[in-house]
């Protein structure tokens, strides 16, 4: 399954917390108190998930290439 690149959608919660949530990625979702916090965290947090997808072959390793180039 390729990746493709990844929206985040981001928004103010009522009593200001921030949420950042990617809906292509089941459980890629994110709170932070600013809004470059939350959308840090959920990179932070999709990186994991696809990783931990690549590592139990639930995601070819090749969906790494839209993230990573290699040195010629």
């Amino acid at each position: 399954m390729a990746l493709m690149p990844l929206t985040i959608e981001v928004e103010r919660e009522e009593y200001g917390r921030w949420l950042a949530d990617i809906r292509a990625l089941p459980g890629a979702m994110a709170y932070g108190t600013t809004r470059e916090q939350a959308i840090a965290a959920v990179k932070v947090l999709a990186l994991r998930i696809i990783a931990d997808e690549i590592e139990h072959g639930e995601r070819s390793p090749e969906a790494a290439d839209t993230i990573f180039a290699l040195a010629a």
